[in-house]
């Protein structure tokens, strides 16, 4: 059925959209409910409950909670327990591990005064402190559209239909979806959001700004033997299983009752097709320095997602007339502390005060300039200038002395100064995958089923779910570009670097078939990121579709 012939969408009107509850979008509609309670904010989240599409390590700065929320500490339902008690850096190789001493590290890398958290219990948390000051949170709901009014300003956004078959006809469930009409509306859907995505062609938000890059951030919850559990201890690790060409890293997290969470990082600028960050994540967790954590323990959930990674200079234009981009939309992820969620608070707490600034005045709809140009000179700008140059001087001089130089024109800036300048990133992360033919295949282990695992039983522990009578949202624009570029050229790296096996290439009769499994799909977005035609383009599904994050 075309557009024009289905049923007109109900609208409703409210002073703020929000697209998007993780940490910035419920920060924003909390700051404006503590502005002025009269002003009208409601948050839609693509995932079936607040939290189920949360996933980061997480080691929480509290600079934001301490602004937002300021007696947070003495809120016994706040899920903020586990005080950093050790702090560790590691280097491996692939038998041993040499400790970096903590004097040895730049001042803005310690996780002093920092705690350990599930960020999808914490947003769970936060929005229910939103409710209390009567936000509307509509979960379940993804935002697929947005509106513009006669001027060409963001006027809002659209829901999605419910009830299209695979064949996109309506089915006997069809249910139209709603239009939600604001005077500004923010996007907070974190990295490679598919709106967002679409406001910065309209609008040209990164035409001066630098390639935006990405990495993408797998990780498990284990429940480990009270003996191995070490309450407090921040472990980060470089170097094997990766080559030195390849940027990546660890984290391994002690917290609350027994719980380590376990993840891996590969920048997603890496050359080699073969290359599969699953199971690069698999064979980390064999490491001596490691493994012995996991002993008697029994994996409890499993989850991957993009994360951005271009930093300072990757930010793009944040305002456009009726909105803004705030969190990690918006890129304000500082990639070498591995931390994002301070930055995506303060700056939907800073966007808020603008917005409600403007709605204060009788403004709406027009471009709110002051938050783009305050950003740069408040605390998200100062952690991001800082480590400007790390991730540039990684791709650039390999992970070795990529992180030496970085560390040191990170202690360089802790002075006022940089060596270097404001680097480049140079191209994207699709335009970095190299052919096959300059590559061998790389031959991992199989799963042991006790440590390492495969990618089906992995979603498995995601719960994620789709309903089955949909169309795809994951779309391939041209499939005969796919068989000649992505199979013939680059060896089908969609069927590797993709953690939830959702994609495959299938021999039939000789000829290959690419199979899209989208019922798998955790939503991570590195098909949308790393295709080398970026033939692929990740979109919500219909519902709350995806994976469910317990404790993630």
């Amino acid at each position: 059925m075309a557009e024009n012939e289905l049923p007109a969408r109900e609208a409703m009107e409210f002073d703020v959209v929000i697209v998007g509850a993780g940490p910035a979008g419920l920060a924003a509609a909390i700051r404006l409910k503590q502005r002025s309670p009269d002003i009208s904010v409601v948050v839609v989240e693509k995932g079936s409950e607040v939290g189920a599409h949360i996933l980061s390590g997480a080691v929480i700065d509290p600079i934001a909670l301490d602004r937002l929320l300021p007696e947070w500490r003495d809120d016994g339902d706040a899920p903020i327990k586990t005080k950093v008690a050790d702090d560790r850096f590691y280097w491996l190789s692939a038998t041993g591990s040499i400790r970096l001493p903590n004097f040895m590290m730049p001042p803005l890398m310690s996780n002093h005064g920092n705690y350990i958290v599930s960020l999808g219990n914490v947003c769970r948390w936060l929005a229910t402190e939103a409710e209390s000051l009567g936000v509307d949170i509509y979960p379940g709901f993804a935002a697929v559209e947005v509106l513009y009014d006669a001027n060409g300003a963001v006027a809002g956004v659209a829901t999605g239909d419910m009830g299209i078959g695979k064949d996109g006809k309506p089915t006997d469930n069809f249910t139209r979806g709603m239009e939600l009409r604001a005077k500004y509306t923010l996007f907070a859907e974190g990295a490679r959001g598919s709106l967002t995505k679409t406001l910065l062609k309209r609008f040209g938000l990164d035409s001066e700004s630098q390639p935006q890059k990405f990495g993408i951030g797998l990780k498990e919850l284990w429940q480990v033997a009270p003996d191995k559990h070490r309450p407090g201890l921040v472990q980060h690790s470089f170097g094997w299983p990766l080559d030195n060409r390849t940027g990546g890293g660890s984290f391994l997290y002690h917290f609350d009752d027994n719980l380590v969470s376990v993840g891996f990082v590969v920048h997603l600028n890496y050359e080699n097709p073969y290359i599969s960050p699953f199971e690069e994540f698999q064979r980390f967790k064999t490491h001596p320095l490691v493994r012995s954590t996991f002993e008697g323990g029994k994996r409890l959930s499993y989850g991957a997602r993009a994360i951005t990674e271009g930093g300072y200079q990757s930010v793009p234009k944040l305002t456009f007339p009726g909105g803004a981009l705030i969190g990690c939309a918006a890129g304000f992820v500082n990639v070498p502390r591995i931390k994002g969620s301070h930055n995506a608070m303060l700056s939907g707490m800073l966007a808020a005060e603008h917005v409600a600034d403007a709605l204060s005045e009788g403004r709406s709809n027009d471009e709110i300039s002051s938050y783009d140009a305050a950003w740069p000179e408040m605390e998200i700008g100062a952690d991001l200038w800082k480590v400007r140059n790390a991730k540039p001087l990684w791709s650039n001089f390999g992970t070795y002395l990529g992180i030496l130089l970085g560390g040191l024109d990170m202690w360089c800036n802790t002075l006022g100064f940089s060596l270097f300048g404001t680097l480049r990133h140079g191209k994207t992360d699709a335009k970095s995958l190299k052919p096959a033919s300059g590559f061998a295949p790389i031959a991992y282990p199989k799963p042991d089923g006790k440590l390492t695992f495969d990618r089906l039983s992995s979603v498995f522990l995601s719960n994620t779910n789709h309903e089955e009578n949909q169309p795809s949202h994951l779309k391939v624009a041209d499939l005969a570009l796919q068989k000649s570029s992505e199979h013939d050229v680059f060896a089908g790296p969609s069927a590797r670097y993709c953690p939830a096996a959702v994609y495959e290439w299938v021999e039939e009769g000789g000829n290959p078939r690419f199979v899209i499994n989208a019922q798998n799909c955790v939503h991570c977005k590195t098909c949308d990121i790393k295709d080398p035609n970026q033939n692929i383009t990740w979109v919500p599904p219909q519902g709350g579709g995806g994976p469910n994050y317990p404790n993630m």
